[in-house]
């Protein structure tokens, strides 16, 4: 939780261009001069990103963000999670990491970031286990964020089986 405030003195110019690139990146000033005064979070959501769009192993790559997640503050909720994952994942991979984030702010009662809007939720559900006996189960089990994007699952965010 922030307490504290921190001002600083700055051209109309600066503020300006500074207003641009916070704009360019999807986020608030305050947001924008933070990432890049304090990058750690930041650095490390782009890493995932990374390893996600790797592709060499998404379970993987989702569980170290699963991790991270769950460690993360409200404040650092709303701080870290800019860019959006890229355009190119595939859309049962981008609604997995959409309904994880949604997952993580909703538990912390802050706004998931806005690029979470722009990723279209599936049009045929996918279900964590090709049991079908479990499918029951999962339809009543998933959390919100996944079952709003046709996604149903066991566990979530911090959680692993």
């Amino acid at each position: 939780m922030r307490t504290a405030q921190l001002q600083i003195r700055v051209t109309p110019g600066e503020k300006a261009a500074i207003g641009r690139a916070a704009r360019r990146a999807g986020m608030g000033m305050s947001a924008y001069v933070l990432a890049r005064a304090l990058p750690a979070q930041a650095g490390r959501w782009r890493a995932h990103l990374r390893d996600l769009e790797a592709g060499g192993g998404a379970r993987i790559a989702l569980a170290g963000l699963s991790g991270w997640l769950a460690g993360l503050s409200a404040a650092e909720l709303q701080e870290g999670l800019e860019p959006a994952p890229p355009a190119g994942l595939p859309a049962s991979l981008a609604n997995t990491v959409a309904a994880m984030v949604e997952h993580a702010c909703a538990s912390r009662g802050v706004a998931p970031p806005a690029w979470t809007r722009d990723i279209e939720p599936l049009a045929l559900p996918e279900f964590g286990s090709t049991l079908s006996s479990l499918r029951l189960h999962l339809l009543t089990r998933s959390p919100a964020a996944y079952r709003r994007r046709n996604l149903f699952v066991d566990t979530a965010v911090g959680g692993q089986v």
